[in-house]
């Protein structure tokens, strides 16, 4: 399956408010996608908008298509929930469900998406915890609370907790931001293996890290005060960090503003 995404003349709402404009870009297939772009420019916001958890909030609207593999994902007959399970989501902070253990917190979407046998659960378990360079280090606690475990250790059980369920798109908002240097490069080093299996969106806030772990980059500002986010320029990786296109995106990336 070659998950890739399409999204045209997007706008997304809340209430009278519009925060992002005419969004349209092409998401390559098993590749790390990166956003960036100064704070409140609709990066976080964009990114929901592709996983229908931007509807979820009251008031809040989407305008345009936006297409994974062809399927509108906001056509009438699709469910959001079948939307998310596609497109699985990793947030800024660490959140396993506190009172559940470690092996419950990678089942938890298995339980909600159907009914399998115990074994089965075990095997997906054990397989989303290799998957997430986590099993070696939890294998003999699986019972114990995952909110016991480090800070870099949850956001690895996290992302097991979204693979479990074998999504075909892995959405990330900020998910080191939270963490301490040595935990960032494994979740880095994480996604690099990943990209394999899935195609990855991130949002961050780091350049270092953008360069370090994108194939494309797209970036985004706002158009004036007040006015709704717009994606500036998208290109590789490589021709944003060394030549870009837009003098804004040479500003932001220079430090220049934002």
């Amino acid at each position: 399956m070659s998950q890739q995404i399409q999204v045209s003349g997007l706008d997304a709402y809340y209430g009278k408010h519009k925060a992002i404009e005419d969004i349209s870009m092409t998401i390559d297939p098993q590749s790390i996608t990166a956003f960036i772009g100064p704070s409140g420019c609709g990066k976080s916001t964009f990114l929901r908008t592709l996983n229908r958890m931007h509807e979820v909030i009251p008031g809040a609207r989407v305008e345009g298509k936006v297409l994974l593999d062809g399927e509108d994902l906001y056509a009438a007959d699709v469910e959001p929930v079948s939307v998310r399970r596609m497109i699985g989501m990793v947030f800024q902070r660490p959140n396993p469900f506190p009172t559940m253990s470690i092996y419950e917190n990678v089942a938890a979407g298995l339980r909600l998406n159907g009914r399998y046998a115990k074994s089965e659960v075990d095997g997906i378990v054990e397989d989303s915890l290799k998957g997430s360079n986590l099993w070696n280090e939890v294998k003999d606690r699986l019972n114990k609370p995952g909110a016991g475990l480090s800070g870099g250790q949850q956001q690895r059980l996290c992302i097991a907790r979204a693979i479990a369920v074998k999504p075909e798109v892995l959405l990330m908002d900020e998910p080191c931001s939270a963490l301490d240097p040595i935990s960032t490069l494994a979740i880095e080093d994480l996604m690099a293996e990943l990209k394999s299996k899935f195609t990855i969106i991130i949002v961050t806030h780091n350049m270092q890290q953008a360069a370090r772990v994108s194939d494309r980059t797209a970036f985004f500002n706002l158009a004036g005060q007040g006015q709704p986010g717009r994606v500036i320029e998208m290109d590789d990786t490589s021709r944003i960090f060394t030549n870009p296109a837009q003098k804004a995106t040479e500003d932001y990336i220079t430090g220049r503003f934002g």
